[in-house]
């Protein structure tokens, strides 16, 4: 009996579907798109690789026309749904109703071929009622939204191809542009640029206890004196640090200035001069839409962008929340109705808002679904009830999605500021309070915050009953300093919230960007804020030089307009690639843009500025890592060091160090001298000088530089070290310091020790009974260490990666162990191509067939019974 296929992107979602379809339904997963661009040179076919574009997968000749290839992990699972196709009746293809899943369901169709009537379902939600709503009424695939998602996938095709080897050939391998991705990472610099233009300025006031006549207290502080304003921090330019100019300045108090006007005000009689209480009422923030709810979960969970779309994705797959790609703030009637009974029997009808509040989207062309992120159903499920079937993350996720959810159909809160003014003498003081008087949403909602009953608390601070000329006793003037900030550094939130303002980017892409930038080393996270790279320095200033209005913040927003008018079929898509490749009268096309001539030593060096003797310093980005470069001087970077911490003085501090290390000493024994150097990835200590291989160790974990001595430098540096020959193997039994701490080894075995001090107590026999022990199996696999570069045979990228057995790299096609003969963390991309194309050579390797069980008389055996612990432990290593 013939059935309807149902296909949808995720296996998740596959599942819980089906409990609510009946068996006249097969529901089977696509696992995310089935076919796309090529990523490497093995997937174009021999007939296609001559082609110029071949690298591109895009045909610039012949109107952009993308070749596109089903990869390998993906044809079993095509050939899985044809041959369910081929007992259907009827296909529907539901995928995500937002132009990535409408892409999806286009390209299933164009390999799938299918004879049967085929049918587009959309649903925002994972319930029984949206699903046969959608049944109820199918739609075609909307071509509109296939071509904006697809003029969008070649716009960054060629953005990222054609760009992005420019960067490895003038400044480093493995870097990568991207359309918005390099948009992103120039604003990051260019906050960082502000930082370290900033100056900071330090200004005074005072603080003053008072006490009315009833003996009431509060702390006011001083805003004005003789008539004239106190300098505050918002009269201070928030980009430089210094005051702004103004037709009325304001008094800069200074500390000695602060301390003397306290003395004065000593004696001076005061009373309240004002007393101004104002009405307040503040409504509930929108429901989520995708950005916000990347940026709530980042302040008040501290998830990151890709956590939270992982954990929302969940949700969302198993039934418990509404589609979580959207820019739409709207909410259907249903969720009205949920959110609304809801409040009613929760909080009780005055928390209720007069009529369902509608919440105009504020993102420009919101389009991607047509209701916000909420809890799914006609009824929403109380956070304490779904406790059991949720993890801790989702569960606090789904929590706050139904709090924002209610709140937003909630009244308003409502209450009263007060300003209250004391004067004595000249000098006028201020104190402000606040009083709730009706929480209103506040009960279930407030932004930031995991806890809204302590924060309502905290909402207020009331002010002691006053009135104008009341007298007021002064019980002490306490001088402030303030100093002003530097402007801060994005959060992943804030990054978020200033692309969405700009208009660059979709929701759908913010968590795939800020991976991008931190994965291509773009920018570290710090304390969940985004510290530009050196190397990112360099990248925004090649491409702010060669490729300007690429990066520009407005152009980009523009491209973002176009893609819109494509989906909305405002605008072709054909017309506007040709203008972005090859350009018009008011723009010069990328492909002219790729011929600039750039210089790499220019392109691979920040000017810093100069030392006392007018020499030039610059950060270099080199091979290694930046380091930096005075004359023919060279010092390393310490890895932690922020842009807007080396200053010209710490630079020539670096470079001094560098010049001149310390010496701690000399070697009894071979009367060279030992150093304490600072490189690259911290402190270590070397054994000669530089020309004559001299001999280098770490410091011990926990050591700190300024308590090395000699004898504790001789004592690392006699590592590695030997304990005595193993009685049972008769191999040599050596200690050592390595990259994952101190370890005994015996020929080839290892086992880690437990801390450093083991390294030079540890006793032969001790060594010997940890080798009978079963080796610790690491609990993660192998972890790419950094990327080389681009292979230029396969243009696949070329990782160092560290495994089970060592280093080694890959092409992701073959493995390639990297010799002892070899330094890993100095390695280079032609080193890695050649040992690649080695391991090649050498053909595929040898599997190695099970050994025959021993004749019965090796049981006998003194070297049979040692060799299979021997065996047991080098597996489970």
């Amino acid at each position: 009996m013939a059935k309807s296929l149902v296909i949808v992107e995720s296996p998740t979602k596959a599942k819980t579907i089906a409990r609510f379809l009946s068996s006249d339904f097969i529901i089977e997963s696509s696992i995310g798109h089935i076919r796309d661009l090529p990523d490497s040179a093995k997937d174009i076919p021999p007939s296609l690789k001559k082609k110029p574009w071949a690298r591109l997968g895009i045909d610039l000749e012949h109107d952009f026309k993308p070749f596109y290839v089903i990869p390998e992990a993906k044809k079993q699972q095509v050939q899985k749904l044809k041959n369910l196709l081929k007992d259907a009746d009827t296909l529907y293809l539901a995928t995500d109703e937002d132009r990535e899943g409408e892409s999806i369901s286009w390209h299933l169709r164009e390999v799938l071929q299918p004879k049967v009537p085929t049918h587009r379902l959309v649903f925002h939600e994972i319930t029984r009622n949206a699903i046969q709503n959608a049944l109820n009424s199918p739609r075609d695939i909307d071509t509109r939204l296939v071509d904006a998602q697809e003029t969008r996938r070649l716009l960054d095709r060629l953005y990222g191809y054609e760009i992005s080897p420019v960067l490895w050939r003038k400044i480093a391998p493995a870097l990568s542009a991207g359309r918005v991705q390099s948009v992103a990472v120039r604003m990051i610099v260019q906050r960082e640029r502000e930082r370290i233009a900033f100056r900071s300025a330090a200004y005074w006031d005072l603080a003053g206890n008072f006490q009315t006549p009833q003996g009431g207290k509060l702390q006011a502080l001083l805003v004005g004196l003789q008539g004239r304003r106190i300098a505050s921090g918002r009269d201070f330019d928030e980009k430089t640090g210094k005051l702004k100019e103004s037709a009325e300045p304001p008094v800069l108090l200074d500390g000695k200035e602060a301390q003397e006007l306290a003395a004065n005000l000593a004696d001076a009689t005061w009373r309240v001069s004002k007393v101004e209480p104002r009405p307040f009422s503040e409504n509930p923030p929108p429901p989520f839409i995708t950005s916000t709810l990347q940026q709530e979960a980042n302040r008040k969970l501290g998830m990151s962008s890709r956590d939270a779309m992982r954990v929302a994705q969940a949700l969302y797959e198993r039934g418990f929340i509404t589609y979580m790609r959207t820019d739409s703030t709207t909410l259907s009637e249903e969720a009205l109705r949920a959110a609304r009974n809801e409040i009613a029997s929760r909080y009780g009808e005055e928390y209720l808002s007069e009529s369902p509040r509608i919440h105009p989207s504020k993102v420009k062309n919101a389009q991607e679904a047509h209701e916000a992120i909420r809890p799914a159903g006609d009824s929403f499920r109380l956070p304490e009830s779904v406790r059991d079937e949720l993890d801790p993350r989702e569960m606090k996720l789904y929590d706050m999605i139904w709090k924002r959810t209610v709140a937003c159909q909630m009244a308003p809160s409502r209450g009263h500021r007060t300003t209250v003014q004391i004067e004595g003498k000249e000098a006028r003081f201020q104190a402000s309070g606040k009083q709730v008087e009706f929480p209103g949403y506040l009960r279930a909602y407030v932004e930031g915050s995991d806890d809204p009953e302590r924060e309502l608390a905290d909402q207020e601070r009331l002010l002691p009953p006053l009135k104008e000329g009341d007298p007021m006793t002064c019980l002490g003037l306490e001088p402030q300093e303030h100093v002003t900030q530097p402007p801060r550094r994005f959060s992943e939130a804030a990054l978020i919230r200033d692309l969405e303002k700009e208009g660059i980017g979709r929701p759908s892409t913010y968590a795939s960007i800020i991976d991008t930038i931190t994965r291509r080393q773009y920018v570290a996270k710090r304390n969940n804020v985004l510290v530009p790279t050196f190397t990112a320095f360099a990248v925004v200033q090649l491409l702010e030089e060669h490729f300007q209005h690429l990066v520009d913040l407005q152009f980009t927003a523009r491209m973002e307009d176009s893609l819109d008018a494509i989906s909305r079929g405002e605008q072709r898509a054909l017309p506007y690639l040709r203008e972005f490749y090859y350009g018009n009268d008011e723009i010069t096309g990328l492909k002219d843009l790729l011929k600039a001539d750039i210089d790499p030593r220019k392109a691979c060096t920040i000017p810093l500025g100069e030392d006392s003797e007018s020499r030039p310093i610059n950060v270099r980005i080199g091979k290694f890592g930046p380091y930096l470069e005075r004359n023919d001087e060279r010092a390393s970077l310490p890895e932690d060091l922020s842009p807007d911490e080396l200053t010209v003085e710490r630079a020539v501090e670096i470079l001094e160090r560098e010049k001149v290390p310390d010496v701690l000493g000399s070697d009894p024994a071979s009367g060279k001298n030992v150093y304490l150097k600072n490189g690259r990835y911290g402190p270590y200590l070397q054994l000669g000088e530089n020309g004559e291989t001299p001999h280098i160790k770490s410091l011990l974990p926990g050591q700190k530089p300024e308590e090395v001595t000699l004898t504790e430098a001789l004592r690392v540096l006699s590592l590695p070290l030997s304990i005595g020959t193993d009685p049972e193997t008769g191999e040599d039994v050596v200690v050592d310091l390595g990259r994952y701490g101190p370890y005994v080894k015996r020929g080839k075995e290892t086992r880690s020790l437990p801390g450093p001090e083991a390294l030079f107590s540890l006793t032969l026999e001790e060594a010997t009974e940890l080798f009978r022990q079963e080796k610790a199996r690491r609990r993660f696999g192998p972890a790419p260490v950094r990327e080389l570069g681009v292979h230029p045979d396969s243009e696949a990228t070329v990782t160092l990666m560290t495994g089970r057995y060592g280093p080694y790299v890959t092409d992701g096609e073959t493995n390639a162990s990297i010799p002892r003969t070899l330094n890993p963390d100095a390695l280079t991309l032609e080193e890695a191509v050649t040992l690649i194309r080695e391991r090649v050579a050498k053909g595929p390797p040898v599997k190695r067939k099970p050994a025959k069980a021993a004749p019965s008389r090796a049981k006998n055996s003194v070297k049979s019974r040692r060799a299979a612990p021997s065996k047991k432990s080098s597996s489970s290593g």
